[in-house]
């Protein structure tokens, strides 16, 4: 988990952002003016390989955090999820070559796919399409359920019994289990990219490692490529979580950790949805751009995003201005539908 101390240490960093809230022009374009505009965060209704074509020059990005369609039937409002695997690879590759050419040089790509368990190759298909374009350096498991028991953990007191924590879609099948994890892959363009690794660190169980060797000089240790990260509890899928794929917040904000906060300009998003990178980079105070074709989820994002610049700057108007320093658009809000996607043996 990331600490509510590692939290604090973004703060001054997000203030200093507060009265500079616009992008060089170097950075992006204005041709287009956003519909979401709040605080460093902007969000344009287009495609993303449009909208990068339009708005981001060569090496203007440092991060990119993103989470496509899966190609797995899901019920987007305003997307089919169910082209066939070679148009729908070759549409991930068209998107890839744009990010890379916005990408740093030093930048980091991380990408969040998942799969079908009637089609576990969905992931790994999409990875290996794209080392035509980048150099795979991390591969993560983004763990969002797991069961542990007592006697697996040793004389670890603060684990009283066995556990099982997490949220996860429960599968109807006598040939499959319940699938708890999903990948998160960091392409970069060399596969030599530093990255902050104890940005997204856990204190040391035994504290007899601290000092133990030279590089063990604070009680920090790397997390390595598992992270936990549940699902927050909601009593409302409508209001609370209206996209039907969506990662959490933590997610993001932890990729942009461990590229290294110091050296993030512009994070970028390709497929915002309901703008949880976005709000995972208004929580740190680094700008972002996001693409979304959909009004409903852009709807939701603004509504999302105005409401953590509140909790951000309390008694602060949002800041819900376009670049040209008009107010944004409104969009439509409506509620999207939620489907599941079942398995038959």
């Amino acid at each position: 988990m990331t600490s509510t101390a590692a939290l604090g240490s973004v703060t001054a960093r997000r203030e200093a952002r507060r009265e500079t809230a616009s992008y060089s022009s170097k950075s992006v374009s204005s041709q287009v003016d956003p519909v979401v505009a709040v605080g460093v965060a902007r969000l344009y209704q287009l495609d993303c390989v449009e909208g990068m074509r339009l708005l981001l020059p060569d090496d203007s990005v440092s991060v990119v955090v993103t989470s496509p369609p899966y190609n797995i039937g899901v019920k987007y409002t305003s997307y089919q999820d169910a082209r066939p695997r070679q148009e729908y690879l070759d549409w991930m590759e068209q998107v890839a070559k744009e990010i890379k050419r916005v990408l740093e040089p030093e930048g980091s790509f991380f990408l969040n796919v998942g799969n079908r368990p009637d089609d576990p190759w969905i992931a790994w298909d999409v990875a290996n399409r794209l080392r035509q374009s980048f150099v795979l350096q991390n591969v993560i498991s983004w763990v969002k359920s797991i069961a542990v028991e007592k006697e697996d953990v040793g004389d670890c007191p603060r684990i009283a019994g066995d556990v099982a924590v997490g949220h996860y879609k429960p599968i109807s099948s006598s040939r499959f289990i319940n699938d708890c994890h999903e990948f998160i892959y960091q392409f970069t363009k060399s596969g030599r990219v530093s990255v902050d690794r104890l940005g997204v660190g856990v204190p040391y169980q035994d504290k007899s490692n601290i000092g133990r060797w030279k590089a063990a000089t604070k009680d920090r240790r790397c997390r390595g490529n598992t992270w936990f990260i549940p699902y927050s509890t909601i009593h409302s899928r409508a209001r609370q979580r209206p996209h039907p794929s969506t990662f959490p917040v933590k997610l993001p904000r932890m990729c942009v950790m461990l590229h290294g906060l110091s050296r993030t300009g512009l994070v970028l998003d390709p497929f915002a949805g309901i703008g949880t990178t976005a709000t995972a980079c208004l929580q740190l105070g680094v700008p972002s751009i996001g693409f979304e074709i959909d009004a409903d989820y852009v709807g939701w994002a603004r509504d999302r995003l105005t409401e953590e610049y509140g909790k951000a700057y309390p008694g602060s108007a949002t800041g819900q201005m376009s670049d040209a320093g008009e107010e944004a658009q409104p969009v439509s809000s409506s509620k999207s539908e939620h489907n599941i996607v079942k398995v038959e043996d």
